[in-house]
């Protein structure tokens, strides 16, 4: 059998078979038009068919492979077919198909890396800290909007994806998205002694004790970024670079140093022998915040909603502070007090 080749259509190769007839193979079902000396086939229905039924032959025209025609010759139609463990090993030149990745190596990559969303907080961070960036989804009409930030991505080759809604909560893992997220290395969390190194004269040092609620995190960060404090104090400074936090900061995490507390009454110390008054705080004891004079350097110690500061943290307080209502509900969102006595701050002492 002869293979021809010809250029059809749209630069296709095609390929014909063109049967050598030396190899006398069986030609009963490939019909030739009747012709001078050759009579017209006309058992096609007939024995034809039989022979092709007892053969196997299917309605499209396809036929098992031979391994013999007519007097012990292989047929030149025969075509061969592999199971796929049958098909032959390919050869990668030495570059295997599947790579090794070490599982220690992926933890400890995942647990430096997090997932930031919304548009605000993805663009504050880009503006302050784009080598942070290792990889962004965006949906397509968010990208004029951050036109910049994919020419600076592309001309450094960081990777990134034009997805849809269902593709981008996947990646991000939430609808809420706004449109894009950034896979970014995280922030490690300052020490005590880095942060008081470079402290302004007239500073406030938020410190949160057992608050852990990420939205509650993302509004503290925007009031601090709103009324200029500079460092919030917690046991995990991870906590402020969930994807959650940061979206509801709104860009405020941007402007915010997390201080690394592990041992949170000895931190308060020692920014207490730096110079700083500590402020504890309490939605029922303490004084009033309208007659408390709040000093331009203090840390404001805040607890978690349903218990507060707990005894230890309590007492480390050189001043404590209460805010005052109508006493209908237990206490405050500490979000929210955090929004009040920071506001008090800065018009005391920055306005």
């Amino acid at each position: 059998m002869n293979d021809s080749f010809s250029s059809g259509k749209n630069g296709k190769v095609k390929v014909m078979y063109v049967r050598n007839d030396e190899d006398g193979g069986d030609d009963r079902n490939n019909k030739r038009p009747a012709g001078k000396g050759r009579p017209a086939d006309k058992s096609r229905s007939g024995r034809g068919a039989q022979d092709n039924k007892a053969r196997g032959g299917d309605r499209g025209g396809r036929r098992p492979a031979r391994t013999e025609g007519r007097g012990g010759n292989d047929s030149p139609w025969k075509t061969v077919s592999r199971g796929p463990d049958a098909e032959p090993a390919f050869d990668h030149g030495g570059i295997s198909g599947k790579s090794f990745i070490d599982p220690e190596q992926l933890r400890r990559q995942r647990a430096e890396e997090t997932r930031v969303y919304g548009e605000n907080a993805c663009q504050a961070l880009f503006a302050s800290r784009p080598d942070a960036i290792v990889r962004a989804w965006f949906v397509q009409s968010v990208t004029p909007r951050f036109r910049e930030a994919l020419r600076w991505m592309a001309a450094n080759r960081k990777a990134y994806h034009v997805v849809d809604d269902e593709e981008l909560a996947k990646a991000s893992g939430t609808e809420h998205h706004g449109g894009v997220c950034f896979l970014i290395k995280k922030r490690q969390g300052l020490d005590a002694t880095t942060y008081l190194k470079t402290a302004p004269a007239s500073d406030c040092v938020l410190a949160l004790e057992a608050v852990g609620n990420p939205h509650n995190l993302g509004a503290i960060m925007r009031s601090c970024a709103h009324f200029g404090v500079n460092g919030v104090l917690l046991q995990d400074p991870a906590l402020l670079e969930s994807g959650a936090a940061v979206r509801t900061a709104e860009g405020g995490a941007e402007h915010i140093k997390a201080i690394n507390a592990d041992d949170f009454l000895s931190v308060l110390d020692s920014f207490r022998q730096a110079g700083y008054t500590i402020v504890t705080t309490s939605s029922h004891k303490g004084v009033a915040l309208a007659q408390a004079k709040l000093p331009a350097k203090m840390v404001l110690v805040l607890g978690q909603e349903r218990d507060g500061l707990s005894d230890g943290a309590w007492q480390q307080g050189d001043m404590n502070v209460s805010i005052g209502g109508t006493g209908k509900v237990e206490s405050l969102n500490v979000s929210v007090a955090t929004g009040i006595l920071l506001a008090d701050w800065w018009r005391q002492n920055q306005a």
